[in-house]
């Protein structure tokens, strides 16, 4: 091939790299249709790997007891007394139980709407975030499957649930014949509402707003282990996941998602609040 055509073939090539690059650093204003069904397609695609994954309760009996004999070795295995203590304040632990229930997916929801609206330049690369963080949870479903404490046995741990007769988890009660019940590790309520907390403090403005969103995810971390519905080194698995969705949308997007532009072909209007040793990329202004 003559040089010409080669210098002509790697500027065409060096072209076609830079408007991805600059798509990747500037995403598109997100269209609705296309978010709903993808959110929609999604979720039914999630609960359907999901629940097909063998329950395998020996295994998952098995995993639950190593896990709880690691606790207790170093002296970390706190969930039993924490489900007890809590479950004798009726109004409490049934309030936990709805919160487990249904937060879990209204705030989710919330936040993805707030950042369509409020955040469209940060809202894909964000929303690729959650949607790795997911994937990868499905993976763990399947290679760890997982008796949450509730269920593990000889574990004297108390189904909340069903003792207050509320229908506060999705593998308790009718629920449990349509939902894999060993499906814990790791712990998508912790996940997702550490996506959720870390989104609002990053991008709200108001200070108050922010702390709630640390807030959030404490708090359900303290529900999945009153309930008994996770052990909390279940929590470690889905902040680990978490981890794991940030750095690949890192990758994909080359700066991290709450450092794009707030509205697309933009400058940001205001600094966005992250550790100086996070910016390694910088976004244009």
């Amino acid at each position: 091939m003559p040089d010409g055509a080669t210098r002509a073939a790697q500027s065409t090539g060096a072209a076609v790299r830079g408007r991805i690059r600059d798509q990747r650093r500037r995403p598109a204003r997100p269209q609705l249709w296309f978010e709903l069904a993808l959110i929609g397609i999604s979720y039914w695609l999630y609960s359907l790997v999901r629940n097909a994954v063998p329950e395998q309760e020996a295994i998952a009996q098995r995993h639950a007891s190593w896990i709880w004999d690691f606790e207790k070795t170093f002296g970390i295995a706190f969930e039993h007394s924490i489900n007890h203590a809590v479950d004798s304040v009726t109004w409490l632990i049934v309030g936990m139980n709805y919160y487990y229930a249904t937060l879990h997916f209204i705030v989710t929801i919330g936040v993805l709407v707030w950042l369509y609206r409020s955040h469209p330049g940060r809202y894909a690369a964000t929303r690729t975030v959650l949607f790795l963080t997911t994937g990868l949870a499905l993976i763990g479903f399947y290679f760890y499957p997982l008796a949450p404490p509730r269920l593990m046995t000889g574990g004297g741990f108390i189904d909340t649930v069903k003792v207050h007769d509320t229908w506060g988890s999705m593998a308790s009660g009718a629920a449990a014949s349509v939902s894999n019940q060993y499906a814990a590790m790791p712990s998508m309520h912790i996940g997702w509402s550490l996506w959720c907390g870390l989104t609002i403090f990053f991008l709200a403005r108001k200070t108050w707003v922010r702390a709630l969103g640390l807030l959030y995810p404490a708090a359900t971390l303290l529900v999945i282990v009153s309930t008994a519905n996770h052990f909390w080194m279940d929590a470690v698995g889905g902040a680990a996941c978490l981890a794991l969705g940030y750095a690949a949308a890192r990758l994909i997007y080359h700066v991290w998602a709450y450092q794009l532009p707030r509205i697309p072909g933009e400058p940001a209007e205001e600094p966005v609040t992250v550790p100086e040793q996070w910016a390694l990329t910088k976004v244009d202004h």
